[in-house]
């Protein structure tokens, strides 16, 4: 039996093996140089920066509270819209990808996220609320298909042994965004020990940062051009009808390894609003400043550290999807254990904490916490889907689709947001108890990764290889 042949067996100590061949493996093609500007460490850095000039700057919003109004409310309405739509795009992602290509459809995905900044600025400075829900429905049409797309390219790119670095280094610029907002909000508004809306100047710096986007997409290489360490070419590409992609998208999202992994992404994507309406109704301006700062250079540094271990060869594909499995299942329900207590007195109380405020500490820290799990159940989602998908054109499908349920998911959660007593309490009730109906489902899924389901990237790789080989 050769190598290559190893390499696809479900077997996951097989599986393993030939992971741990690394690049002198013949599953993975032989060692090369390559062009730095087309390796995929460099298509890494620049889908990093689109996610930061894009959804990075408006996470960076969003983390000062209610997108740093003096109320969350009007933004979390606009904000349930935006992902509303984008269930929609994320649903035709793949038809988007046939007509124009992977790169052009995430350029096209970041243009409409500066209108969205724009509506923002207009209504904290004038008070004009049209162009918020205008900006949003933009947002929302093109930022479904850029998160189809980025997705997409993050679990092509890569190699095989440096995937979770990559997930890892590429979701720190979206972390890095609101690292950036919260040091630019905390430098113009670190006088402000009360509650209310953030400086308009914030938003102008927003708007420039996030009209960047396109033309930093514009540095990425299409499938064809990445040089990849191991020599197989990225095959990224939808040939097939439209008709045949939309019966695909339904088949996938039915099937049983997609159906039940569904409960654990509406859990982990929901807590998004969840949180940032948290940090919105219980903290001062600078305090709400300092939570967008130090909660993404936490959320950067943990998230990394999962990359590296999902990235390990010490240890097989089985047990590090497992391990990381419960580790993040268990920091989320000591989160909601924490937000439960908590919003519970708060909502009775209604106080506004400054960092000076006795009390403050215990209340804060869950935020910091909070964000460091949404990053961590963020990261292994795309881990867990990344071993779900059979061939390249089913990435990108399992990534619409993704894509699309985080989409939905986070348009019910922030569209009851903008509802007073589901922003200050009922939320964090409603998701702990979406946390636990989805643990059983999504360990049904999880615990066949590297056993049943084998190795599902080294099986795609060695699949283009073999068919290089034959083309030749």
């Amino acid at each position: 039996m050769s190598n290559s042949e190893k390499g696809v067996s479900p077997n996951d100590e097989e599986v393993n093996s030939a992971s741990a061949g690394s690049l002198n493996s013949p599953v993975l093609g032989q060692p090369r140089k390559v062009k730095w500007y087309r390796s995929t460490f460099f298509n890494a850095l620049i889908l990093g920066l689109c996610n930061f000039l894009a959804p990075g700057i408006w996470g960076a919003m969003n983390s000062l509270g209610g997108g740093g109004e003096e109320k969350p409310y009007l933004v979390n309405a606009a904000n349930a819209l935006t992902f509303g739509l984008m269930v929609v795009s994320c649903f035709f992602g793949s038809v988007v990808v046939r007509f124009i290509g992977i790169k052009w459809t995430l350029i096209v995905g970041t243009m409409g996220y500066a209108p969205y900044a724009a509506g923002l600025y207009t209504n904290n400075r004038f008070g004009d609320e049209w162009l918020v829900i205008l900006g949003a429905a933009l947002c929302g049409i093109s930022a479904g298909i850029f998160w189809m797309a980025e997705a997409a390219i993050a679990l092509s790119y890569p190699e095989p042994y440096n995937q979770g670095r990559f997930l890892g280094f590429w979701l720190s610029f979206r972390v890095g965004g609101q690292v950036l907002g919260g040091i630019i909000n905390l430098g113009i508004n670190a006088n402000r020990s009360t509650s209310g809306s953030v400086s308009y100047t914030v938003y102008l710096i927003f708007i420039a940062l996030q009209a960047l986007g396109p033309f930093a997409g514009l540095l990425l290489s299409t499938p064809a051009k990445v040089q990849r360490k191991d020599g197989i070419q990225v095959q990224l590409q939808v040939t097939n009808s439209i008709g045949f992609e939309l019966k695909s998208m339904v088949k996938l999202f039915i099937s049983q390894k997609f159906s039940l992994i569904i409960p654990l992404i509406c859990q982990a994507v929901y807590t998004e609003a969840v949180m940032f309406s948290y940090e919105g109704l219980w903290f001062s301006v600078r305090a709400r400043a300092l939570g967008s700062f130090l909660s993404g250079v936490i959320a950067l540094i943990i998230g990394n550290l999962l990359g590296a271990f999902l990235d390990t060869k010490r240890i097989s594909l089985k047990a590090r999807t497992r391990y990381a499995f419960f580790f993040v299942v268990a920091w989320q329900g000591m989160c909601w254990i924490w937000a439960s207590v908590v919003t519970t007195e708060f909502n009775k109380t209604n106080p506004i904490y400054d960092w000076t405020d006795p009390g403050f500490g215990r209340a804060f820290v869950l935020f910091l916490f909070w964000v460091a799990g949404f990053q961590l159940n963020y990261m292994y989602l795309f881990f867990l889907v990344g071993n779900l998908a059979d061939d390249q054109e089913e990435v990108v499908r399992i990534a619409g689709l993704l894509r699309g349920t985080e989409s939905a998911a986070q348009c019910v959660s922030y569209g009851l947001s903008s509802v007073n007593i589901m922003a200050a309490v009922g939320s964090v009730y409603l998701n702990f108890g979406l946390w636990a109906m989805a643990i059983l489902p999504a360990w049904l899924i999880v615990k066949q990764v590297g056993v049943a389901f084998g190795d599902k990237k080294i099986d795609r790789e060695t699949r283009a290889l073999r068919e290089a080989s034959d083309n030749e």
